[in-house]
């Protein structure tokens, strides 16, 4: 519990007030008009920047860190400068030029960002090799000409480089301030740099609001920084609580004790939309539900990297009845490229049930009779409101009419993470949403990519055909072009390699009604920055 005593917290550090003046914690509920309260399922493994990778930790980095560039909050097919105010891109889209904002503040130290901060912080993240780095991959130089310019070079064409510089990996960092505390952009940061225990409970950036705490699995805590470079923020404090299942973060909202439940289930929007005290935003949703089906021989005895399993189990699943149970505004993705991207096919294109070919093509793997797989989730998780447990006995279910006999072997969510990221899961049920909104995000699932290293499909089993496709949408400059060669991937997505695409649900989130200019946007879902509370 906090304590119920007035805390007062007043840090001037040259000349420069940081913290918000005298505040009673015990008004640090959503009953206060200062204090906003956000629901969410956490999947958190670090907020360090550089390492950090979850959807929810990026929802607190939208508060407490800025990017060289961010998406506009109600379309996030536009690009606008964040802490950048210009860029230029060379003809070959290798050199990208980014110009600094002048007069902006560092929150806890007061020191000026310059392109020296943002040097630093790339070359940390780089050096880091986190999660997140492979947003990174190819720059070959950071330089910084002037204290108001970088100047970013790629080895190889990028045409969704600035795309990519909304994500947080991108955040600047105040480089004096993180060195203090064990940070370092050497080139043995991956093990030489111990800043992350401080940057998990300490925020060193440039964004609205700073990081006073963060307790794993329960709530993180932020408070207004004073002297914003855009104007202070509205509220004084922003407490993201851990509430995983949709019921509940439903029964919390109606109950008070929160503002904003970011999961809610289709079936509690009907409810939710009959109660005034609420208001439901709906959404288009990018995240894509897949099951993971590992290549590799020794994982599974050779059962899930054959080929003709792998499209069995494509075939085998209900798409409709998979759509019906989580309801609202689902659709059946083709493939692991959402519906709505560049290139991206329509729901149109997407498999359609087909249990003879199912069992047709397990009996020219070797497995008339079928087989028996335990399927790894998270248990007692949601996402876009949907229930991964609910869905995996689904998927059970189905694949069971295709003999296929599964074992359900739910774990918890960091658990199962560390399990999927390490290749370790031989079927698994899973979700991703993207890191930057251009398609080529996607490129992760492709042979020796971040996601299909999970799978183990790397350049070893996987066939020229798919390497080339890779290759070259990863440089393609021409829009048109790239959308075709995206639309050949997503072709040869549907016919082979480790992915069952299940399902692309819509996104419903609800608000108090007295929450004003709440905007869905699918990168960042809350940004308290730009709500009003009455």
């Amino acid at each position: 519990m906090r304590s119920l005593s007035l805390v007062l917290r007043v840090s001037v550090v040259t000349g420069l007030l940081l913290a918000i003046g005298s505040t009673s914690a015990a008004a640090q509920t959503a009953a206060d008009p200062k204090t906003l309260v956000i629901g969410a399922a956490f999947d958190i493994k670090s907020l360090d920047p550089a390492r950090g990778f979850e959807q929810i930790g990026g929802m607190v980095h939208k508060a407490t860190y800025d990017t060289l560039v961010t998406l506009a909050d109600n379309d996030i097919s536009q690009i606008v400068p964040d802490l950048a105010q210009t860029w230029e891109v060379s003809p070959d889209a290798k050199v990208f030029t980014f110009h600094l904002r002048d007069g902006v503040k560092f929150q806890n130290s007061g020191n000026p960002m310059t392109s020296a901060d943002v040097k630093w912080s790339l070359e940390r993240a780089i050096a880091i090799k986190g999660n997140p780095s492979f947003l990174l991959d190819g720059i070959v130089s950071v330089d910084a000409p002037d204290p108001l310019t970088v100047v970013i070079t790629k080895s190889d064409p990028d045409p969704a480089f600035i795309a990519k510089g909304s994500f947080p990996v991108f955040g600047v960092l105040d480089s004096k301030t993180v060195q203090a505390h064990g940070g370092t952009n050497a080139a043995d940061a991956a093990t030489s740099d111990t800043a992350e225990q401080w940057l998990n409970q300490n925020s060193a950036g440039t964004g609205p609001f700073i990081m006073t705490s963060y307790a794993p699995d329960s709530e993180v805590d932020v408070q207004k920084f004073v002297g914003y470079w855009k104007g202070d923020a509205p509220f004084d404090h922003v407490i993201y609580r851990n509430i995983p299942q949709a019921a509940t973060e439903k029964l919390t909202l109606q109950a008070g004790d929160i503002d904003i439940a970011t999961e809610v289930a289709p079936d509690s929007v009907s409810d939710l939309q009959n109660d005034p005290r609420i208001k439901v935003i709906q959404g288009m949703g990018p995240d894509i539900f897949f099951l993971l089906m590992n290549n590799n021989p020794s994982v599974t005895g050779g059962i899930m990297s054959n080929p003709m399993v792998q499209n069995a189990v494509r075939y085998a699943l209900d798409y409709q009845g998979i759509n019906e149970l989580v309801g609202g505004p689902a659709i059946t993705p083709p493939s692991i490229l959402p519906v709505g991207f560049l290139g991206a096919y329509g729901p149109d294109h997407a498999f359609k049930r087909d249990l003879g070919m199912a069992q047709n093509l397990l009996t020219q793997a070797g497995y008339p009779n079928g087989f028996a797989i335990d399927l790894q989730y998270p248990t007692n998780f949601s996402r876009d409101g949907v229930s991964l447990d609910l869905v995996a006995q689904k998927i059970q279910s189905d694949l069971a009419d295709a003999n296929i006999n599964v074992t359900l072997k739910p774990g918890e969510i960091n658990t199962e993470l560390a399990n999927y990221r390490a290749g370790a899961e031989g079927l698994g049920f899973w979700f991703w949403g993207p890191d930057y909104f251009d398609s080529n995000d996607y490129l992760a699932f492709l042979p020796e990519g971040i996601v299909g290293k999970r799978a183990n499909w790397t350049n070893a089993n996987s066939d020229a055909t798919i390497q080339q496709l890779r290759d070259q949408i990863n440089v393609e400059t021409d829009t048109g072009k790239r959308a075709q060669e995206w639309q050949q991937a997503q072709d040869y997505l549907m016919a082979n390699g480790p992915w069952a695409s299940v399902i692309q649900p819509g996104v419903y989130i609800a608000t108090k009604a007295t929450i004003g200019n709440y905007v869905w946007n699918p990168a960042w879902r809350v940004n308290p920055y730009i709500l009003t509370k009455s």
